[in-house]
């Protein structure tokens, strides 16, 4: 009885240790698993902070960007409002082109009709016929007024270069059927060269002509003056001799004493007078001269003798 009582103690201290052991293990593997609950919440913990980490670094990264992005538009901006500003600063030089000829008939409206699809023009000026040539027209009964030669002012002098090298010695009328079709363009870009200049030369040449005139008017007013002057002296001189007459007193009547100008014709007689005197001198030469042989020839045949030559 004692060794069954014993044995049976014996299997409840094994039961007993076994139930701690399992009891033990199901703790430590309780504890096990909180502490992997534990790490794993710990390391979603940490890459919850690295991913705020990242996307707070992104977004910096963002901002900085957008600022860079932001500074790059205004420095493009900034860029392109300095160019416009020294484009507008910048004075655009006019350009002047040089018309040879003008068609009949060719007006101002017709040029600035054709040129103003090249670019902007300013002025124009077309150079009027000669006084003498429009009279002769009006006794013709031609009373329209041509123009010979003509200046336009381009806005911008690199499209009158271009104009004029492009259009010289072209058709000016781009179809067979349009107005001055038949005339060529005769251009030439002057280099330099400014309105101030055209409309100083014009105004030389209106006081050069004005300057004519008055010489031409004084120069009348001279010879009228002196005609009547001389008329004045001659109606004065006939009282007096008719007076002198009367008295009976002797008048001597002055003669011009002058020689008149050669004509032509008497230029030429002299000439052949003066070659008809020479060409008898000539001949009186020749003479002599044959005279002379004959007489050395006789006096060769006299002495029996070669003549001399």
């Amino acid at each position: 009885m004692r060794r069954f009582a014993h044995v049976k103690e014996m299997e409840r201290r094994e039961e007993d240790e076994d139930t701690k052991a399992i009891a033990q293990s199901e703790d430590q593997e309780e504890q096990d698993y909180d502490d992997e609950e534990k790490r794993e919440d710990d390391d979603d913990d940490d890459d919850d902070e690295e991913e705020e980490e990242e996307g707070a670094a992104a977004d910096k990264r963002d901002d900085e960007d957008k600022d860079v992005s932001d500074k790059d538009a205004a420095e493009v901006k900034e860029k392109k409002k300095k160019i416009k500003n020294v484009f507008q600063d910048r004075k655009c030089v006019p350009g002047i082109i040089y018309l040879g000829h003008i068609p009949p008939r060719f007006r101002p409206k017709h040029l600035r009709n054709l040129l103003s699809v090249y670019g902007e023009i300013g002025r124009i000026f077309l150079q009027p016929e000669d006084r003498q040539v429009r009279k002769r027209k009006k006794k013709a009964g031609l009373r329209r007024c041509d123009f010979t030669e003509g200046w336009v002012e381009f806005r911008d002098k690199r499209v009158a270069k271009k104009v004029a090298a492009s259009l010289h010695n072209t058709p000016m009328g781009t179809r067979k059927r349009q107005r001055f079709s038949s005339d060529l363009w005769c251009m030439k870009y002057l280099h330099r060269f400014q309105w101030i200049h055209l409309s100083e030369r014009l105004a030389y040449e209106q006081t050069v002509l004005n300057q004519r005139l008055r010489t031409e008017v004084s120069q009348a007013k001279r010879e009228t003056n002196f005609y009547l002057n001389n008329v004045e002296k001659s109606a004065h001189l006939d009282k007096l001799r008719k007076k002198r007459q009367r008295d009976g007193e002797q008048v001597e009547e002055k003669t011009w004493d002058f020689t008149q100008r050669q004509t032509e014709e008497e230029i030429q007689m002299k000439k052949k007078k003066k070659d008809s005197v020479s060409q008898k001198h000539l001949d009186k030469a020749r003479l002599m001269e044959q005279k002379s042989q004959s007489n050395v020839s006789l006096l060769a045949k006299i002495f029996n003798s070669k003549p001399s030559q």
